[in-house]
């Protein structure tokens, strides 16, 4: 999955907030959407994330996204994070620890959040071998799923005031 905005040093490439729709539209990012906000909300310190998740690899990633949906749909990013698990091959209880933020969702808005398996190339690729990052040769591809029913209750932690 590629990365687009964020938190980068890198010349040429658009950093910061930037739109999101057309990476959303991808069919390996899942994205979950609260309804029209009837009042602002914020968010003000550390958010995280609990997925629970399964992969056809034991090694794989898990990155997840805040985003702003405003009142004409464009999402934009505000936080996000990754994290690498093993034993993924198995129901996996994933933590992910999002950059933190002091953001004010506005009334009217939404809160949308994704979840994909990468974002290349601010994080670098997981290779799905258990082979280091940066010298790894062979790329394995994998079908990766999100639980999220009464056992598995997959869910975003917002720190809210």
């Amino acid at each position: 999955t590629p990365a687009v905005g964020g938190v980068r040093m890198a010349f040429g490439v658009k950093t910061g907030r930037v739109d999101n729709t057309a990476l959303e539209a991808r069919p390996d990012v899942l994205t979950y959407t609260t309804p029209v906000l009837d009042k602002d909300v914020e968010v003000i310190g550390e958010v995280s994330a609990e997925i629970f998740f399964r992969s056809g690899l034991p090694h794989a990633d898990v990155f997840v996204r805040l985003c702003d949906v405003d009142d004409s749909g464009r999402s934009t990013n505000i936080c996000d994070g990754l994290t690498s698990l093993t034993h993924a091959d198995h129901t996996t209880r994933a933590t992910v620890q999002l950059w933190p933020t002091a953001y004010r969702f506005k009334r009217g808005h939404r809160i949308r959040v994704q979840i994909s398996s990468g974002a290349f190339p601010r994080y670098n690729r997981n290779p799905g071998t258990g082979q280091p990052r940066a010298t790894a040769t062979t790329l394995r591809a994998a079908d990766q799923h999100v639980l999220h029913d009464a056992e598995h209750p997959s869910a975003i932690i917002l720190p809210t005031g």
